[in-house]
């Protein structure tokens, strides 16, 4: 049996050019290559998944690269190229701070620092997690990271930045690394899912990309477990039974029902979700999810807010244009009123059906 490689691994960037969503990062780096002004420890922080330990890998390739390309990439061909893709350079070195975090652990990489390169320009230090190292690492950290020796690069990457000591941030270059935007994830989705001969509908690409809110690897891993659900045919239906994700066409409904003051119609929808194995809680929160959706709506220019397709985003203008600002803004504070106040409820489906009458009652005539 052929041994299997997940997506994430797969396809992971191994250029500048095919990272994604980022590019703001990678210009920047590419800038400072070309013109030789590298730091002596760079920061990347970011959400998890976003490409910060690719970037870092992709960054000691090139700069210990015999010959870069034009636009500033390594070329792949040289003898530092081929040792970093066969995993074997003796002049990278990549550190779990999760593992290890202690004093002494760092102490040793220090002892290493000082020893000049067998192969390549730099000697160039990943290290990842950085932010669970102990506090005497850190402290036992901070001379070499600040007067390292000219061969010395440190690539420092955290998911917490905040958790870093200032006289650490102070020694870096800090590159924040942002979530990546759904049109960005579903269209490497696409790139994968036709590379691998997997056959797919756009919403169901759609709802990944949602789903991994702005990371890529979440996004492929889940790609991965939807192929093997569908017997790689991504429909939508499909994937939203795998995800354990409520529709929002249910909400698209109860709006409607809402604003003809139709309190039967919503009442049934309720409990047609219910029979779908949803919870009052989840079936809230996304309530006052599409209600904001429908108030970021009201104006063109915050409709870019919505994530998803343009025909999600037009659907979406339609709607808050019929339903108009008072009327969203009461709907949208009695919606989060419940929400909070679920979990003190006794009966937690009667006091869903409350909320959903009064919602539906404010259009109706008050006598």
């Amino acid at each position: 049996m052929e041994n299997f490689v997940v997506s994430a691994r797969k396809y992971r960037p191994a250029t500048f050019a095919t990272v994604v969503g980022q590019q703001h990062i990678t210009q920047t780096l590419k800038n400072a290559i070309r013109t030789g002004q590298l730091p002596q420890a760079f920061l990347f922080c970011g959400p998890r998944g976003v490409g910060k330990t690719t970037c870092a890998r992709i960054l000691a390739k090139t700069i210990n690269c015999e010959h870069l390309t034009a636009d500033g990439e390594a070329c792949n061909e040289c003898e530092s190229c081929r040792a970093f893709n066969d995993g074997a350079s003796m002049s990278i070195f990549e550190l779990d701070a999760a593992s290890n975090n202690s004093v002494d652990d760092i102490r040793e990489l220090v002892k290493q620092v000082y020893i000049p390169p067998q192969t390549g320009r730099y000697k160039v230090y990943i290290i990842d997690e950085v932010h669970m190292l102990s506090q005497a690492a850190f402290n036992a950290f901070l001379k070499t990271l600040e007067e390292p020796p000219a061969y010395a690069k440190f690539i420092l990457a955290t998911t917490e930045k905040h958790k870093i000591i200032p006289t650490i941030l102070s020694r870096c270059q800090v590159f924040d690394f942002k979530r990546i935007e759904v049109a960005d994830i579903v269209e490497h989705l696409r790139y994968v899912a036709d590379s691998e001969g997997v056959k797919y509908e756009d919403g169901a690409l759609e709802l990944i990309a949602r789903k991994a809110e702005g990371g890529m690897r979440d996004a492929l891993s889940t790609f991965d477990q939807l192929v093997n659900f569908t017997g790689a045919n991504l429909t939508r239906q499909g994937c939203l039974e795998n995800l354990n994700l409520l529709d929002e066409e249910y909400y698209f409904r109860l709006v409607d029902f809402m604003r003809s003051g139709n309190i039967s119609g919503a009442l049934l929808l309720y409990r047609e979700v219910i029979a779908k194995g949803f919870g009052g809680q989840h079936f809230l929160t996304g309530l006052c999810e599409h209600l904001r959706n429908l108030m970021v709506s009201l104006d063109p220019q915050t409709l870019q807010l919505i994530e998803g397709g343009d025909a999600l985003r037009q659907r979406y203008g339609q709607q808050a244009q019929q339903c108009g600002l008072p009327l969203l803004l009461g709907w949208l504070g009695t919606a989060s009123d419940y929400e909070f106040r679920f979990r003190e409820a006794n009966n937690k489906n009667l006091f869903v059906e409350i909320c959903l009458m009064r919602l539906a009652s404010v259009t109706l005539p008050q006598t």
